[in-house]
């Protein structure tokens, strides 16, 4: 009997011993002379067959040439994979830091690329994510010679407005991204990009309904929403209408439903000085500065409300105000329920400008 257990539990203890070395996965090539990280993929969709074309730019921070990978694909890791063919070192996609995404693709719906990135041990979920239009590749393409990597460049420009968070553009990556999809409550958002020649321009806000584009936001629209989403400081914000451009906007945002969803009451306290203003206005006393500001305060509350009831007809939550349902120890909403309530929901808008005039005033 001895015998017998001493015997067991050195077959047993052999048998952890190899088990784990069966489940190591072989070891990668890691040589630093013989792979190139990539900082970013571009996808195009919308090809007739069905297939995206995926472009990446090689090498990053490096004095060898710089050229453009395109490939037809009709998956993301075949395309990864079909760089490492017609490149002499291999790619490595641990180090992608931006996902471009055609705007054509992105209304066909995002979540078989999402989850393809996601399922990616290597690639962080920082990621930043934006939507193209225009000829991304022609814009690459016109940034070959440079000096300074284009692809760099694009990755400092968003970390800088990410962390600044001024809500001059609109930043998200990947894990914010996945985070408004799967909410009940609330859809996500992305910026817009338009590549026309050598300029990659900043266009607004794009609008889903889940993984799909819906809607795309800009200029004033894309500016006030910004500073409803998460009360961003906005450094201008131009209302050509009133000829007056508001700087240094800090906005304070208040929410709030009522218990049967049936009303939305916003309350903004907006905080900023007046910057410019047309030949024709003058503020020379108290009462012409009230004036303005009452009236910039109306011309805020029309737009506010006009851009929440865009969304109400989208039947898109991407201010995330159906989180203001969650509490604690109550059963979550559904988002059919959420809906329903936020499509035919009363909505009254309340702002208050606390302004520095452009000059003294009497």
């Amino acid at each position: 009997m001895t015998r017998f257990l001493r015997t067991t539990i050195v077959l047993l203890a052999s048998f952890l011993m190899i088990l784990p070395c069966g489940c190591v996965p072989l070891p990668e090539n890691n040589m630093i002379e013989e792979i190139t990280p990539i900082i970013f993929w571009s996808v195009k969709g919308g090809r007739e067959d069905g297939k995206i074309t995926i472009s990446t730019l090689v090498p990053p921070l490096s004095k060898e040439k710089k050229r453009v990978l395109t490939l037809n694909v009709s998956l993301l890791n075949e395309g990864n994979k079909g760089f490492n063919l017609i490149y002499h070192n291999e790619l490595k996609a641990g180090q992608i830091r931006l996902l471009f995404v055609d705007e054509a693709y992105a209304k066909r719906g995002l979540t078989s690329l999402i989850n393809t990135v996601l399922t990616d041990p290597n690639i962080s979920k920082r990621l930043f994510l934006v939507i193209t239009k225009g000829n991304f590749d022609e814009f690459l393409a016109k940034h070959l010679d440079e000096k300074d990597s284009i692809d760099f460049y694009l990755y400092r420009m968003f970390k800088h407005y990410e962390k600044k968070k001024q809500g001059e553009i609109t930043v998200v990556n990947l894990h914010q991204f996945m985070k408004m999809l799967y909410s009940q409550v609330s859809d996500p958002q992305l910026p817009v990009f338009r590549a026309e020649g050598e300029q990659l321009l900043y266009e607004g806000t794009a609008l889903f309904d889940w993984d799909r584009m819906v809607a795309e936001i800009r200029g004033q629209d894309d500016q006030i929403s910004q500073l409803l989403y998460r009360d961003r400081f906005v450094r201008y914000l131009v209302l050509p209408d009133l000829s007056v451009t508001l700087g240094h906007i800090r906005a304070h945002t208040r929410k709030k439903l009522t218990s049967d969803l049936s009303s939305l009451s916003i309350e903004i306290d907006v905080k900023g000085r007046i910057d410019e203003l047309d030949s024709l206005t003058r503020i020379e006393d108290n009462f012409q500065y009230v004036a303005l500001t009452q009236k910039i305060e109306r011309y805020l509350e029309e737009n506010v409300f006009h851009l929440l009831s865009q969304m109400q007809h989208l039947r898109i939550d991407p201010l995330q105000i159906g989180g203001l349902t969650i509490k604690p120890f109550s059963r979550p909403i559904t988002r059919d329920t959420w809906d329903r309530h936020w499509s035919t929901m009363k909505i009254n808008v309340k702002v208050r400008l606390h302004l520095e005039p452009l000059t003294k005033v009497k």
